[in-house]
């Protein structure tokens, strides 16, 4: 039994549910409100639009999860999810080349998402202090009499005749995603709103599901072909639970894969490697392609505001919305969580701006890592700095050395992972292996003009401002 009396979370997404999990140690009860009806537990939730696609669960995320949900792992794959090594069973290409393959050390989760989902929503429902409201709106915040302080919201059942109703916190969780209206709310309150930052990327999906032979990629769990600046379609083939293999195509400022099947099978074999396409051209489709599409990343700068009420937080794609193709969303959400858990152990009554500052300084590295990865594509909108193009240039390089060297496609995965932080990449052991490799593929004797800009990076005694 927790030491305080109720904490609301709004939303059931994964963010919803992982600050569930946390608050149930430290609240006696915990309310879901969603809109969906959370009773069917074997459905994939019409909150979730990019459900039938690919997600991809980092590194660093399926640690977190394990240490939030012990043994998660272990169930997962007893229930059929394939489970594997990073590097070692998967093959993935960035910038253009085939990362070596090789042990890492780094657990690839090869779940879907309605059944990554659906497991951590059963756990979740099985904690004593959590509770699952009816399908309900939610329409806004309640505070003390002097604004200062949320002490509940106002909701309203998804059944007829029903009438508004208000629900007493001493914590309100704002985890409802992109569509969050708690800017609104903040400035219905006396509040100003947030800043928000965008990057315009304009990605469209197309996914589909097959039932493919055991030796499809030679007994690899799955193949990422990520984009480029130069090509900004990419793929992700994964082999998921029930013997299913779910193929993602994806393509960046309106490059869209299509729906229709010859159309999808002709994207396929316009990537730039052909793994995708082979695996999956003589392939019967267990389904129709289904299409998502995202048009903007963003992040919402709450830690920047003067005033922010007590008794409000804002988690996941409320606070910060990343370009999907990066599989970044449920990992940050599973660090925010964690983030949570250790504020209110050290401090006990949980202070919406410190947390929000720890927030924005976890966000950085994935955020920075994203933006200005699309940035560097023509036609995405933002400003794209010198610093941008200096780590771009780096990173591609180290991807080129990294289809040689074990070592740095190890270093890699880790930072891309978001278990080591991206200043990792610039330590003198990586930075020396990067640029003799670079050297060696260059025509000429010693380092390159061209190389000078990073060479400088690796030297400076300051923290980069780039995070890759």
């Amino acid at each position: 039994m927790g030491n305080r009396d109720r904490a609301v979370v709004l939303g059931a997404s994964i963010a919803g549910l992982l600050a569930a999990r946390v608050l149930a140690d430290s609240y006696g009860d915990v309310v879901l409100l969603d809109r969906d009806d959370l009773t069917d537990e074997r459905s994939t939730r019409r909150g979730v639009p990019q459900g039938r696609h690919i997600h991809a669960l980092l590194a660093r995320g399926q640690q977190a999860l394990e240490e939030l949900f012990p043994g998660l792992t272990a169930d997962l794959a007893a229930q059929g999810v394939p489970v594997g090594d990073m590097l070692d069973d998967t093959r993935t290409y960035f910038s253009g080349h085939r990362l070596r393959s090789t042990a890492s050390g780094l657990i690839m989760l090869s779940a879907s998402r309605a059944c990554l989902e659906r497991e951590v929503r059963d756990r979740v429902r099985r904690l004593p202090a959590v509770a699952f409201a009816p399908p309900c709106d939610v329409l806004g915040l309640v505070s003390s009499p002097d604004r200062r302080r949320v002490v509940g919201v106002r909701l309203l059942r998804r059944a007829d005749g029903s009438a508004e109703e208000v629900l007493d916190a001493d914590l309100v969780v704002d985890a409802l995603g992109r569509g969050s209206r708690t800017p609104r709310w903040l400035e219905a309150l006396g509040y100003q709103p947030p800043d928000e930052e965008r990057v315009a990327v304009d990605v469209g999906y197309a996914s589909c599901r097959y039932r493919l032979p055991p030796d499809t990629l030679d007994g690899d769990l799955g193949c990422l072909l990520g984009p480029t600046p130069a090509q900004p379609r990419g793929g992700a083939l994964a082999r998921i639970e029930g013997g299913q293999w779910l193929l993602t195509l994806m393509g960046l400022v309106g490059d869209h894969p299509p729906t229709d099947p010859e159309g999808f099978l002709a994207f396929a074999g316009s990537l730039q490697f052909p793994d995708i396409h082979e695996a999956i051209r003589d392939a019967e489709p267990l389904d129709a392609p289904v299409a998502y599409r995202f048009f903007a990343s963003a992040r919402r700068r709450y830690e920047r505001l003067r005033r922010f009420p007590d008794g409000l937080l804002v988690v996941g794609d409320s606070l910060c919305s990343f370009n999907p193709i990066y599989g970044q969303g449920m990992t940050v959400a599973a660090l925010e969580a964690q983030g949570l858990r250790r504020h209110l152990r050290r401090r006990g009554e949980p202070s919406p701006r410190r947390i929000l500052r720890s927030s924005a300084r976890l966000l950085d590295p994935p955020w920075d890592m994203a933006s200005g990865a699309d940035l560097a594509v023509p036609g995405v909108e933002g400003r794209l700095t010198p610093k941008h193009k200096v780590a771009g240039a780096y990173i591609t390089r180290l991807h080129a050395a990294a289809a040689r060297d074990a070592r740095l496609a190890r270093a890699f995965v880790r930072v891309s992972g978001l278990v080591d932080r991206p200043e990792a990449l610039l330590r003198p052991r990586v930075a020396v292996r990067v640029l003799a490799h670079s050297v060696r593929s260059s025509p000429r004797t010693g380092a390159p003009r061209s190389h000078a800009p990073w060479i400088r990076l690796t030297r400076s005694r300051q923290r980069p401002s780039w995070r890759c």
